[in-house]
């Protein structure tokens, strides 16, 4: 089957790490794989791709303000020459706004559409226009493919029916921790508001007094990094708390870790959550929505805390911090547990919708 996944760009951001991950099984499983993009065709490829995978990049990123109006004129007229073009059996679509696109883009054509969400629709401050939007096109993909149970639930009646619940495949090398290495909390992702940094540099600063062995490592880039570096700053912790900006490829955070810590104020499906399992690491994480109670059970393969509770996450990470024994506890657990979110099962999900009843309206 000749399958185009289509997605904004190839950074280095969870949906990419997926749509990675997909396109290159399904390439090795016989399927006539292409991704498009909109990003331009110079722009670096952060996660690997199996070589037979083709690549379109559409040079054709958003633009703010009222030219962007024109600028998405132009990304439909461009997506649905190359869909036209290319005539995939299925378009399988990642995040919302590129959801919508594509299913514009390829009405009237014989493609059938897949969407998938990666986010919180209950908390994503989607404009009024753009929600709107996704209500109405949403009704003609052929699946709403959600991440979690609770995320199904989010969605308007009329569309929970098209959804179907795929979590993220976790795949990551065996990680055996360097016995000389620094004790090191990780915490990774894009540096906003929903990751919740901000809480856990405050948390954190509670701790560091007593665990002076202890350091604290911010991986990811964003538009909030001068407000979490002037936080470390006033809190004094300049020497305990790093901002190290991406790491050096796919999960090389895991090389210093000994715990990681997930802050987020909500979540769609915290990959990196699901990749610190994976690899043995001990876990702590806000019990936010969506995707962390799903993921884990409080005291047997991680420590789940009240959504918010900067005393809680503290204490925690105090347990956590002062016990060697309690962290290889949790962290064989849920390396043991993380089974569930492997390729090959993800892959067989995917699989069974395969091939697709033609979009309805």
């Amino acid at each position: 089957m000749r399958i185009a996944f289509v997605l904004a760009g190839l950074g280095p951001g969870g949906a990419e790490r997926v749509v990675s991950l997909l396109a290159s099984e399904l390439t090795k499983r016989g399927h006539d794989v292409w991704i498009i993009a909109f990003d331009a065709p110079d722009a670096p490829v952060y996660h690997a791709l199996d070589s037979r995978v083709h690549l379109i990049r559409l040079a054709v990123p958003p633009m703010p303000g009222i030219r962007g109006v024109a600028v998405i004129v132009r990304r439909l007229w461009t997506l649905r020459r190359t869909l036209r073009w290319l005539n995939p059996e299925l378009a399988i679509a990642f995040l919302s706004k590129i959801n919508v696109l594509t299913l514009i883009a390829s009405a009237g054509l014989r493609t059938a559409v897949i969407v998938s969400e990666r986010n919180n629709f209950a908390r994503q401050n989607a404009r009024p226009l753009w929600r709107a939007l996704l209500w109405l096109f949403y009704r003609r993909a052929g699946q709403i493919i959600m991440q979690t149970e609770a995320s199904v639930r989010a969605l308007p009646a009329a569309l929970q029916q098209r959804a179907i619940v795929i979590p993220n495949p976790v795949m990551v090398a065996q990680w055996h921790r360097p016995v000389t290495a620094r004790n090191t909390l990780v915490a990774v992702g894009r540096l906003t508001h929903q990751k919740g940094f901000d809480l856990l540099i405050d948390a954190f600063a509670r701790l560091a007094p007593v665990h002076p062995d202890w350091r604290l490592m911010i991986w990811g880039e964003g538009p909030d990094e001068r407000i979490l570096r002037v936080r470390v700053t006033a809190l004094g912790m300049e020497d305990r708390i790093f901002l190290p900006g991406l790491s050096r490829a796919t999960a090389s955070w895991l090389d210093d870790a000994t715990a990681f810590v997930l802050s987020s104020r909500y979540e769609g499906f915290p990959n990196v959550l699901g990749e610190a399992m994976a690899s043995g690491l001990p876990v702590v994480a806000f019990n936010c929505a969506f995707g962390p109670a799903e993921m884990i059970s409080h005291g047997e393969n991680g420590l789940l805390i009240d959504d918010g509770n900067v005393a809680a996450l503290a204490d925690a990470l105090d347990t956590l911090m002062d016990n060697g024994a309690l962290r290889a506890r949790l962290g064989a657990a849920a390396q043991a547990g993380a089974g569930r979110f492997a390729l090959d099962r993800i892959i067989a999900q995917w699989e069974a919708l395969l091939p697709l009843p033609a979009a309805t309206e």
